[in-house]
């Protein structure tokens, strides 16, 4: 990727969308070693590799970097541990990174969408819920979102009203009591059997 927009003509800014990822629901212990590295592995390592190769081209041409979160990095979650602190990674870096970059014309934003219709919850381990339309957006909603934030100079957004509440009340619980809530919530929208 880095030789494509190295040979790129004209002074144009550079845009990097980090959106790769995936989670698994279950205990801990009774997954594989495996997966967890490889959840870490894309989720973390890849988008700090990929800045990070690209961050020649992003100061001398200035531009965006886009991590895309989850709701998730706002709180501790059984079962879903891993991939939830591989977004609170994500999240932190990312607000990190954008104050270090601001000065010299690079943003970043961290987008934290909750459940979202794409093939993630059925990846991760999940039922669709009857009632999930009530609560789940679509991928051109957080798109729209994810836009409007970065036009407005952003450095995170919480798309959709009921995840932005949910994590208003997550970071303001201690994070004890936003573990146990975050995991009787996630055990209470069925997963699938693994």
């Amino acid at each position: 990727m880095l030789e494509r927009i190295d040979s790129i003509d004209g002074p144009g800014k550079v845009l990097i969308i980090n959106n790769a990822g995936f989670g698994n629901y279950g205990a801990f212990a009774a997954r594989p070693m495996e997966l967890h590295l490889g959840m870490i592995g894309l989720n973390v390592l890849a988008p700090v590799e990929l800045v990070a190769r690209l961050m020649p081209c992003l100061l001398e041409r200035g531009g965006a970097v886009i991590n895309v979160a989850s709701i998730a990095a706002h709180q501790p979650i059984p079962t879903l541990a891993v991939y939830a602190a591989s977004k609170a990674f994500l999240l932190h870096w990312s607000l990190a990174l954008g104050d270090e970059l601001r000065p010299v014309g690079v943003s970043v934003l961290a987008v934290c969408p909750g459940p979202t219709r794409t093939g993630f919850s059925k990846r991760a381990g999940f039922d669709r819920r009857a009632d999930s339309e009530l609560f789940d957006q679509s991928a051109d909603q957080v798109v729209q979102e994810t836009w409007r934030a970065l036009n407005r100079g952003k450095t995170m957004v919480v798309t959709g009203f009921f995840n932005k509440m949910i994590a208003a009340i997550a970071m303001r619980l201690p994070k004890t009591w936003s573990s146990r809530l975050a995991g009787q919530s996630v055990s209470r929208s069925r997963p699938a059997p693994p």
